[in-house]
């Protein structure tokens, strides 16, 4: 399976947060799966950083490398193709990050990993 990992998914994830799922958490350690990182989830966080929104603990660029690096995430790039998808999509769901991710996994026919009920919306797997 190929997994993308919603942004919470992921920093969860790298974090060790207890508010990841026991399914998303044995999903993402799961080898045979794929994972992905689209570019929208740390672009999104280094927004919520410039609003005071959010803190790593770690410098920015340091915190992505070694977490990326550590886990052996992939980063899915952001390609034309799924901006044309986010150019066609319903507004379900108004979050512009969302949206691309949701254009990424259904160009790419990838699985979500996501909290987000809403995503269901379009019509792309989710675990959760």
């Amino acid at each position: 399976m190929r997994l993308l990992l919603d942004t919470h998914s992921l920093l969860w994830f790298l974090l060790g947060d207890k508010a990841l799922s026991q399914p998303a958490k044995q999903a993402i350690l799961d080898p045979n799966h794929e994972k992905l990182v689209s570019p929208a989830s740390y672009w999104e966080i280094a927004i919520k950083i410039s609003l005071g929104k959010y803190t790593l603990h770690h410098p920015f660029e340091a915190f992505w490398s070694l977490g990326l690096n550590r886990t052996g995430f992939q980063v899915l790039p952001i390609e034309v193709r799924h901006a044309a998808i986010v150019a066609t999509l319903p507004f379900h769901h108004r979050d512009p990050f969302d949206r691309l991710l949701i254009a990424q996994a259904a160009a790419d026919n990838l699985t979500i990993v996501s909290a987000d009920e809403q995503f269901d919306s379009y019509g792309v797997a989710r675990i959760w």
